[in-house]
């Protein structure tokens, strides 16, 4: 029995030993980490300048914010035009492709005035610039003094991450 005793007491003191071994041997790691999405979506107008404006003929105070612009021509006579020139720019982080560009007038505003545009490159690079003319017109062919003489026009312009 005291043979047995003397193991039992062996065994202790060697599952002591090796409790006592790895606590001075083992570490507690601890990872902090912070992860920051620094990407940016920016796709925005830049600028609105009258290129091209018929003599007597008024481009107005063309203004824009990030997304929107605001014009007032004024064309005096059959034939007046004003063409205006948007600047795009691709200012955020991502790679942008031209998905939809849609124009639309007032169906109440005058039939002598027309319009048309261009349209700007169907994908921006970030840091890129696009261009894109938007072309106001006295019908050539307007024979009469019109009751309407205003036209509002809208146009949207979407970008998409490519």
């Amino acid at each position: 029995m005291k043979k047995k005793k003397n193991i039992i007491g062996a065994l202790l003191i060697v599952i002591f030993v090796m409790i006592v071994g790895y606590a001075a041997f083992a570490s507690q790691l601890t990872l902090n980490g912070t992860v920051e999405i620094v990407s940016e979506w920016n796709v925005r107008i830049t600028g609105i300048s009258a290129q091209y404006v018929s003599d007597n003929c008024s481009e107005g105070n063309p203004q824009f914010t990030d997304t929107s612009i605001t014009f007032n021509a004024e064309l005096t006579k059959p034939g007046d035009y004003i063409t205006y020139l948007i600047t795009i720019e691709n200012a955020g982080t991502f790679n942008a492709v031209l998905d939809n560009i849609t124009f639309t007038a007032d169906e109440n505003g005058s039939p002598a005035i027309d319009y048309s545009y261009s349209e700007p490159h169907t994908s921006l690079a970030p840091g890129e610039q696009t261009y894109m003319l938007v072309h106001v017109r006295y019908k050539e062919d307007a024979t009469e003094m019109p009751s309407i003489k205003s036209k509002t026009i809208t146009g949207t312009i979407e970008y998409v991450q490519e």
